[in-house]
């Protein structure tokens, strides 16, 4: 019985991890002088710069700038990996529970 349920629920997390893959996110900072893209499983895809609206000898501004967009993409990121866990918990849940299905969001 509970060797069913842990399967199910391994299952199911594999099922998360694929599409949390394919659902990205962008953040930038410094209007758009670093953008970084990530996906939901918090992997940073892609990270690019507009050379226009850098000073490339004021290398802690560049750090910071570049730090600030991650972060502000992970945070993006982990919503979009609650979220999808919420949906999760909300499926698992038996029909008829009433208010119990509203702990979840």
């Amino acid at each position: 019985m509970f060797g069913d349920l842990l399967g199910d629920m391994q299952e199911r997390q594999k099922a998360m991890r694929k599409k949390l893959a394919g659902i990205t996110v962008e953040a930038e900072a410094g209007d758009g002088a670093v953008r970084v893209k990530a996906n939901a499983n918090r992997e940073i895809i892609n990270i690019s710069f507009d050379k226009s609206k850098l000073d490339w000898e004021d290398q802690e501004m560049v750090e910071d700038l570049l730090i600030a967009a991650i972060n502000h993409a992970m945070e993006k990121a982990a919503a979009k990996e609650a979220e999808e866990a919420q949906n999760i918990m909300k499926d698992m849940l038996p029909p008829g529970l009433g208010g119990l299905g509203n702990l979840f969001g």
